[in-house]
Parts: C-alpha cells; structure tokens; sequence
C-alpha cells in the first residue's frame, strides 16, 4: 500500500491511499514504477490530476518494521500498457519515473501488523466482490453517479463488505 499525492493543474493538492495484492507495486527499471488503477468510488480525481500535470508524491509505509519511502516524479496514464493482462479487474497502468527516491524518518510510525488483505483488492482466484455502498447507491436510485460500466448495476454480483 501506499499514498498517492497528486496536484491539479490550479495546483491544489489531493492524497488518496492505493492498495492492492503483495507485488502490485512492480520495479519495471532503475528509473521506474508501475501500478495498476483499480476500480474506486468513480470521481478520477487522482487519476484526472496525473492526466494534468503528471506530478506525483508516494509514499510507502511498512507499519510492521517501521520504515517509510518517498518517490516523487512524473506520471503517465496507459489504457493499453503490456503490464495490463498481469493485473486483474484494472483498469490502467500508471507508470511513475522517478525524480528522486529516499528513505524518510520512521520515528512517528506506529507498529500496526496486517490482521487481513482487502476482500476488495483483485486477484486472479476470484472476481471481486461489488462494495456495499456501491450497490446502496444503486438502490437508492443513485447509480448516475457510478460509471456506467461499474459492476454494481448488475444485480447478480456478490455484494460485500463497505
């Protein structure tokens, strides 16, 4: 996991959290990341932000040994990437070169152990299940606000969890 900043082009800035299975971060060389952009609640902002201005911050935490990792450089966006068949359910690859890379003070960290992985991030076993509050906004009456191709407007899929 880790935390994806972003800035839009009036330069104020957005932070989401990324997650998926163990490796979904991948080394592609010396200079670069990639990962996956998994289905989310729809809104693209940090996705929309790297289509923008390509500026972007991670950072990496390990709560478990406590340490962190910062990379920041520059983004693209890449619906037909060869990376794309190795991720299931994603949508597109995001490759990051990167500026710069350094380790970061740990002394703040609190030490968290993984108690369970995310029912939610996609694997190649099993399909994912639709989000609770995806299908709720289908009921609702809301679903204008999902994109049109989100799982939750077919009735017949697993519905779990938030």
């Amino acid at each position: 996991m880790f935390f994806l900043s972003t800035v839009d082009p009036n330069g104020r800035p957005n932070c989401s959290y990324k997650g998926g299975a163990p490796g979904f971060v991948r080394v592609v060389d010396e200079h670069t990341i990639a990962f996956p952009s998994y289905d989310g609640n729809g809104m693209y902002l940090s996705m929309g932000n790297i289509a923008e201005t390509a500026e972007v911050g991670l950072l990496f935490i390990d709560f478990e040994e406590q340490q962190r990792m910062r990379l920041n450089g520059t983004a693209t966006i890449d619906v037909d990437d060869e990376l794309l068949a190795e991720y299931p359910e994603a949508q597109f690859i995001v490759r990051v070169r990167a500026r710069e890379v350094f380790a970061n003070c740990p002394r703040y960290i609190h030490k968290l152990q993984l108690v369970e992985r995310s029912i939610f991030a996609p694997t190649a076993e099993q399909e994912t299940p639709v989000a609770a509050w995806k299908a709720g906004m289908v009921e609702r009456g809301a679903a204008d606000n999902l994109p049109h191709d989100d799982r939750a407007h077919d009735a017949g899929h697993e519905v779990r969890g938030r």
